[in-house]
């Protein structure tokens, strides 16, 4: 991670490796259809409206801080997208969910988290979760999602050998699997509204069966 000096309109870009592979076949290839914006640097904080130069210096600060450089891990770039809302919208919704961490034993102990909106939205569409380790749990949506709807976000980008994708209404139930060992496993559930784009997280850990018998095996010599 690096910084870019922020005295000149600066564009810094770094494809993916998809994006390398298409760029590779030709530029026709390669068509941008899609992006999105953040300010995942800006901290609003530093807005002050009691500046003694006047309004033209309230987010002065702001204006003068660092560009984050390009990076291609969501885990820490657009986690805070720019989204459109009404003209008559006077407070952003917040994503919360009923828990921000949840402790399972492993094999077939099941919890719900439910989710809520503060300050509307999300009502028809719900709301998508990614489990971004299957090895630890399943995930089940609750039913009341309009059939055929696609969430207003892109969760292409949680894409991998171990995360699933479900989409639920205001609620999900998670159910631990047997673990692949004796190892507890530590992972995250990301939740988006399809309607306002907004995001929270749940960290969830699932435990060793505290009377799991481990197999083993004695050699005589």
């Amino acid at each position: 991670m690096g910084y870019l000096d922020n005295s000149s309109v600066t564009v810094d870009a770094i494809l993916t490796k998809k994006g390398r592979e298409l760029l590779a076949q030709g530029r026709d290839k390669f068509q941008i259809t899609q992006f999105a914006l953040a300010d995942d640097e800006v901290d609003y904080n530093l807005w002050n409206p009691a500046h003694s130069l006047g309004s033209d210096y309230y987010g002065a600060i702001i204006e003068n801080m660092p560009v984050l450089e390009a990076l291609t891990d969501e885990n820490y770039t657009m986690k805070y997208k720019l989204l459109t809302l009404p003209k008559s919208t006077v407070k952003l919704p917040i994503i919360t969910p009923s828990v921000t961490s949840l402790s399972l034993e492993e094999d077939g102990i099941s919890s719900t988290i439910n989710i809520t909106t503060k300050n509307g939205g999300n009502t028809l569409l719900g709301y998508t979760a990614v489990l971004l380790n299957s090895d630890a749990a399943t995930i089940v949506g609750n039913q009341g999602v309009p059939g055929g709807t696609s969430p207003s976000v892109n969760t292409t980008s949680y894409i991998s050998n171990k995360s699933v994708t479900v989409v639920g209404k205001d609620a999900f139930t998670i159910t631990t699997k047997v673990l692949p060992s004796a190892t507890a496993i530590t992972t995250r559930i990301i939740f988006i509204g399809n309607e306002t784009g907004g995001r929270t997280e749940v960290t969830l850990t699932v435990n060793p069966y505290t009377g799991r018998v481990l197999n083993t095996r004695t050699i005589a010599g």
